[in-house]
Protein backbone atom coordinates (compact mmCIF):
# COMPACT_ATOMS: atom_id res chain seq x y z
CA UNK A 1 0.00 0.00 0.00
CA UNK A 2 2.68 2.65 1.04
CA UNK A 3 4.24 1.49 -2.45
CA UNK A 4 1.01 3.03 -4.23
CA UNK A 5 0.68 6.22 -2.06
CA UNK A 6 4.50 6.88 -3.16
CA UNK A 7 3.67 6.25 -6.69
CA UNK A 8 0.49 8.26 -6.77
CA UNK A 9 1.95 11.37 -4.74
CA UNK A 10 5.27 11.12 -7.29
CA UNK A 11 2.71 11.55 -10.13
CA UNK A 12 0.33 14.23 -9.13
CA UNK A 13 3.41 16.20 -7.74
CA UNK A 14 4.52 15.55 -11.34
CA UNK A 15 1.28 16.29 -13.37
CA UNK A 16 1.41 19.82 -11.66
CA UNK A 17 2.80 22.12 -14.48
CA UNK A 18 2.48 25.57 -13.50
CA UNK A 19 4.56 25.67 -10.23
CA UNK A 20 6.33 29.05 -10.84
CA UNK A 21 3.32 31.35 -10.90
CA UNK A 22 5.87 34.16 -11.74
CA UNK A 23 7.02 32.55 -14.68
CA UNK A 24 3.79 30.85 -15.98
CA UNK A 25 2.74 32.27 -19.52
CA UNK A 26 0.01 35.34 -19.34
CA UNK A 27 0.32 35.60 -23.21
CA UNK A 28 -2.70 36.24 -25.17
CA UNK A 29 -4.73 33.10 -26.25
CA UNK A 30 -5.69 35.07 -29.43
CA UNK A 31 -9.60 34.35 -28.80
CA UNK A 32 -10.71 38.25 -27.90
CA UNK A 33 -10.92 41.07 -30.68
CA UNK A 34 -8.22 43.29 -30.50
CA UNK A 35 -10.29 46.30 -29.74
CA UNK A 36 -9.38 48.50 -32.75
CA UNK A 37 -10.12 45.75 -34.96
CA UNK A 38 -13.91 45.96 -33.44
CA UNK A 39 -15.84 48.97 -32.79
CA UNK A 40 -18.84 47.10 -31.26
CA UNK A 41 -19.49 46.90 -27.64
CA UNK A 42 -18.24 43.29 -26.45
CA UNK A 43 -19.21 41.36 -23.31
CA UNK A 44 -17.11 38.38 -23.24
CA UNK A 45 -16.87 35.72 -19.88
CA UNK A 46 -13.71 33.33 -19.89
CA UNK A 47 -12.39 30.89 -17.59
CA UNK A 48 -9.28 28.60 -17.46
CA UNK A 49 -8.24 25.94 -15.07
CA UNK A 50 -7.18 27.56 -11.35
CA UNK A 51 -3.52 27.40 -10.84
CA UNK A 52 -1.41 24.66 -9.88
CA UNK A 53 -2.79 21.59 -8.98
CA UNK A 54 -6.17 23.35 -8.05
CA UNK A 55 -6.97 23.25 -11.79
CA UNK A 56 -7.41 19.54 -11.36
CA UNK A 57 -10.84 19.96 -10.01
CA UNK A 58 -11.73 23.91 -10.75
CA UNK A 59 -11.80 27.00 -13.02
CA UNK A 60 -10.99 30.59 -12.39
CA UNK A 61 -13.58 32.76 -14.27
CA UNK A 62 -13.32 36.32 -15.24
CA UNK A 63 -15.38 39.19 -17.05
CA UNK A 64 -14.53 41.38 -20.31
CA UNK A 65 -16.28 44.55 -21.14
CA UNK A 66 -15.68 46.75 -24.14
CA UNK A 67 -18.05 49.92 -24.41
CA UNK A 68 -18.78 50.87 -27.93
CA UNK A 69 -15.28 52.67 -29.93
CA UNK A 70 -13.26 51.55 -26.53
CA UNK A 71 -9.81 51.25 -27.48
CA UNK A 72 -9.27 48.63 -24.76
CA UNK A 73 -11.33 46.27 -22.49
CA UNK A 74 -12.09 46.10 -18.65
CA UNK A 75 -11.24 43.26 -16.81
CA UNK A 76 -13.17 41.80 -13.58
CA UNK A 77 -12.13 39.06 -11.68
CA UNK A 78 -12.40 38.18 -7.84
CA UNK A 79 -8.74 37.00 -6.23
CA UNK A 80 -8.16 35.88 -2.46
CA UNK A 81 -5.13 37.81 -2.46
CA UNK A 82 -6.33 40.93 -2.64
CA UNK A 83 -8.54 40.43 0.19
CA UNK A 84 -5.75 39.18 2.27
CA UNK A 85 -4.07 42.47 1.57
CA UNK A 86 -6.79 44.29 3.05
CA UNK A 87 -8.21 45.38 -0.54
CA UNK A 88 -11.23 44.64 -2.48
CA UNK A 89 -11.63 40.97 -3.78
CA UNK A 90 -12.84 42.18 -7.13
CA UNK A 91 -9.92 43.15 -9.25
CA UNK A 92 -10.35 45.85 -12.34
CA UNK A 93 -7.96 46.22 -14.55
CA UNK A 94 -7.89 47.45 -18.63
CA UNK A 95 -6.23 45.81 -21.11
CA UNK A 96 -6.18 45.26 -24.82
CA UNK A 97 -6.16 41.40 -24.58
CA UNK A 98 -8.61 40.28 -21.76
CA UNK A 99 -8.69 36.54 -23.27
CA UNK A 100 -4.56 35.76 -21.60
CA UNK A 101 -3.60 32.63 -20.21
CA UNK A 102 -4.48 32.68 -16.43
CA UNK A 103 -0.92 31.41 -14.94
CA UNK A 104 -0.69 29.17 -17.76
CA UNK A 105 -3.81 28.15 -18.52
CA UNK A 106 -5.44 28.40 -21.82
CA UNK A 107 -9.15 30.15 -21.38
CA UNK A 108 -11.75 29.43 -22.82
CA UNK A 109 -14.90 31.05 -24.23
CA UNK A 110 -17.79 30.80 -21.93
CA UNK A 111 -19.90 33.63 -24.03
CA UNK A 112 -19.66 36.32 -26.09
CA UNK A 113 -22.24 39.24 -27.19
CA UNK A 114 -21.55 42.05 -29.35
CA UNK A 115 -22.93 45.16 -30.54
CA UNK A 116 -26.83 46.52 -29.20
CA UNK A 117 -27.29 43.75 -27.03
CA UNK A 118 -23.95 44.01 -25.39
CA UNK A 119 -23.98 47.96 -25.15
CA UNK A 120 -27.56 47.18 -23.07
CA UNK A 121 -26.34 44.56 -20.78
CA UNK A 122 -22.59 46.82 -20.15
CA UNK A 123 -24.80 49.20 -17.22
CA UNK A 124 -26.68 46.46 -16.15
CA UNK A 125 -23.47 43.98 -15.27
CA UNK A 126 -21.53 47.68 -13.83
CA UNK A 127 -24.60 47.75 -11.44
CA UNK A 128 -24.32 43.99 -10.42
CA UNK A 129 -20.53 44.18 -9.72
CA UNK A 130 -21.09 47.46 -7.88
CA UNK A 131 -23.78 45.67 -5.96
CA UNK A 132 -21.61 42.27 -5.67
CA UNK A 133 -22.17 41.77 -1.92
CA UNK A 134 -18.96 39.97 -0.50
CA UNK A 135 -16.92 42.09 -1.86
CA UNK A 136 -14.29 41.57 1.11
CA UNK A 137 -14.59 38.12 1.83
CA UNK A 138 -13.00 35.23 -0.44
CA UNK A 139 -12.89 31.58 0.65
CA UNK A 140 -12.05 28.79 -1.99
CA UNK A 141 -14.49 26.45 -0.86
CA UNK A 142 -17.42 26.59 -0.43
CA UNK A 143 -17.20 30.51 -1.57
CA UNK A 144 -17.60 33.77 -2.36
CA UNK A 145 -15.04 33.12 -4.40
CA UNK A 146 -13.48 34.23 -8.40
CA UNK A 147 -16.95 31.88 -9.35
CA UNK A 148 -19.34 32.89 -7.11
CA UNK A 149 -18.50 36.47 -8.26
CA UNK A 150 -19.44 35.31 -11.91
CA UNK A 151 -23.06 33.11 -11.11
CA UNK A 152 -23.19 36.41 -8.69
CA UNK A 153 -23.26 38.28 -12.34
CA UNK A 154 -25.29 35.21 -14.22
CA UNK A 155 -27.99 35.41 -11.29
CA UNK A 156 -28.50 39.70 -11.48
CA UNK A 157 -28.65 39.54 -15.66
CA UNK A 158 -30.58 36.36 -16.31
CA UNK A 159 -31.01 37.57 -19.73
CA UNK A 160 -27.09 37.10 -20.46
CA UNK A 161 -27.86 33.30 -19.98
CA UNK A 162 -24.73 32.32 -18.78
CA UNK A 163 -23.58 28.57 -18.08
CA UNK A 164 -20.64 28.31 -15.67
CA UNK A 165 -18.96 24.71 -16.10
CA UNK A 166 -19.34 22.15 -13.13
CA UNK A 167 -15.77 22.82 -12.46
CA UNK A 168 -17.14 26.07 -11.64
CA UNK A 169 -16.54 25.65 -7.49
CA UNK A 170 -18.10 28.51 -5.54
CA UNK A 171 -20.89 29.35 -8.15
CA UNK A 172 -23.68 27.59 -5.96
CA UNK A 173 -22.72 29.66 -2.94
CA UNK A 174 -24.61 32.62 -4.51
CA UNK A 175 -27.70 31.00 -5.32
CA UNK A 176 -27.43 29.43 -1.33
CA UNK A 177 -26.62 32.78 0.49
CA UNK A 178 -29.45 34.65 -1.68
CA UNK A 179 -31.91 31.57 -0.81
CA UNK A 180 -31.10 32.50 3.08
CA UNK A 181 -31.41 36.23 2.83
Amino acid sequence: MRYWTIICLVLLSSACTHNNWRTASREPAGIASLPNDDSRAIVEFYAADAFSWRGWFAVHPWLAIKEEKATEYSVYEVTGWQVRQGLSAIRQYQTLTPDRYWYGSKPVLLLSIKGDKAAKLIPKIQAAIALYPWVNEYSIFPGPNSNTFIAWIGLQIPELELELPLTAIGSGYANKALATR
